[in-house]
């Protein structure tokens, strides 16, 4: 049985991808973090922090999004799109739909943050709140063979990955030199385009990929090497707690990952309190962990090493970001010591 293609994840793909949306999307800044914490814990090291929580929509999904809904010809923008999501997607979705002309209807699973749907709203789509699991994409299918809609997926396929790719292209341009790059991961379709990015400009960089442990869905389909499913997750980072992994954004990881690890949530809400005292970002818990990584599990193989981290989001509200930080504090010291 043979995998999916993924040839058209070439650089010169990447980078013709890139320019086509760069006038659409923002150049997020590149910025070596000044820090006491980490000068220590990396024993000289240095963190450069891709800030793609300045993204339009809040998060890195718009450029995924964006570069999927630039392919839909005529009649498809007619007749709208639609996506199923958790929250960070659906905004992403509708924002894209918005800027080719497109309605956009977006089926939300009921357990979202009501600050993302409402941020959905906000971008003119309509949303569906339904289960979460396989009844938000069944309606997101329904919505498809009933209205016509065009499906934008998450975090699967060429169009998404090239979209993330970007991120990987600014960083490497933007921060020379660079030892390893570090992505927290949910369904893949951010990592596997940063990876495949980073690897043909620089193969000697690593890019290690951060998951909770109550979603760990592509380490362990890295372990078996297939995608896997899982039967329940189990996390408070909402925008990692894919269920599953996908064909094409393994298939990337699998060719282009050096280590995937695994963080509780005690940890991911510290690296918040991290982002927060040491880099005055407020972040959602999936740019939490990534610099949770590099504090915890990563810190002996990325001491003395230059490390970029992808800030991937900040789409929290107050409430839940007051909640996050207190429990964050409480672990921080199980982090840094």
């Amino acid at each position: 049985m043979t995998g999916p293609d993924t040839s058209g994840m070439t650089l010169d793909a990447i980078r013709t991808n890139t320019a086509a949306i760069a006038g659409q999307v923002v150049h997020t800044p590149s910025i070596e973090m000044h820090s006491p914490l980490i000068d220590r814990v990396l024993d000289g090291g240095s963190v450069t922090l891709k800030l793609e929580c300045f993204q339009h929509t809040g998060t890195f999904k718009a450029r995924g999004a964006l570069s999927v809904a630039r392919g839909l010809d005529a009649d498809q923008r007619a007749r709208g799109i639609t996506a199923a999501s958790a929250g960070n997607h659906a905004i992403a979705a509708a924002w894209a739909a918005r800027q080719i002309g497109a309605s956009a209807k977006v089926v939300i699973q009921s357990n979202a943050n009501p600050f993302r749907v409402a941020m959905a709203r906000a971008e003119g789509a309509e949303v569906v709140m339904m289960p979460p699991g396989p009844e938000t994409f069944a309606e997101a299918e329904r919505l498809v063979r009933d209205e016509g809609r065009t499906f934008i997926h998450p975090f699967e396929g060429l169009g998404t990955s090239l979209g993330t790719a970007g991120v990987g292209l600014e960083l490497m341009e933007n921060a020379v030199g660079l030892d390893a790059v570090v992505v927290s991961i949910g369904g893949g379709g951010l990592i596997s385009g940063i990876a495949a990015a980073v690897k043909q400009i620089n193969p000697a960089c690593e890019v290690f990929g951060v998951e909770p442990t109550g979603a760990a869905s592509m380490s362990q389909s890295m372990s078996q090497g297939a995608p896997v499913h899982l039967d329940k997750v189990d996390t408070i980072a909402d925008s990692l707690g894919a269920p599953m992994a996908l064909p094409f954004s393994h298939a990337l990881c699998a060719a282009y990952l050096d280590d995937i690890v695994t963080l509780d949530d005690d940890m991911i809400c510290a690296g918040m309190v991290v982002f927060q005292q040491e880099a005055k970002l407020a972040v959602e818990p999936a740019a939490g962990a990534a610099l949770a990584a590099v504090l915890g599990p990563l810190r002996d193989r990325l001491a003395g090493r230059r490390v970029g981290v992808i800030v991937c989001g900040a789409n929290i509200d107050a409430q839940s970001y007051l909640k996050l930080m207190a429990r964050g504090r409480s672990a921080l010291d199980g982090l840094c010591t």
